[in-house]
C-alpha cells in the first residue's frame, strides 16, 4: 500500500470513530475510561497534540468540538449523566492503575 492510501484510510477509520462517538451519546466517558482506559477527552488532547505537531495550534477546548461535534458545555448538558457509584469506584481502580 502507498503512503497516500494509508493516509486516506487512516483518516477515513478516524472520521469513522468520531462519527461513532458522537452518535452514541449514551456512552459515557467514565464508562470508556473503565473499558478501554481513554475516552473522548483523551482522543480530543491526542487530537491537540497531533496538530501541535504539525506547527497548527488548537486549543483544548476546538479540539473537543471537532470530537464532540459541538461544545462540550453543550454536550455535557444534553448527554452526561451523573456517574453513580459503581461507575467512580471502577474509576478510581483505573486510575491507580494508570498512576503505577
Amino acid at each position: 500500500m502507498d503512503k497516500q492510501t494509508q493516509l486516506e484510510i487512516e483518516a477515513a477509520a478516524f472520521r469513522r470513530i468520531i462519527k461513532h462517538f458522537q452518535d452514541h451519546t449514551e456512552v459515557q466517558n467514565i464508562d470508556l475510561m473503565n473499558l478501554a482506559d481513554f475516552c473522548r477527552n483523551c482522543f480530543s488532547k491526542w487530537y491537540m497534540a497531533e496538530s501541535k505537531e504539525k506547527g497548527v495550534e488548537i486549543d483544548y477546548d476546538a479540539a473537543r468540538e471537532v470530537v464532540y461535534g459541538m461544545p462540550f458545555a453543550e454536550w455535557k448538558g444534553k448527554y452526561q449523566q451523573p456517574a453513580t457509584p459503581e461507575q467512580l469506584a471502577a474509576f478510581e481502580v483505573g486510575e491507580k492503575r494508570r498512576k503505577g
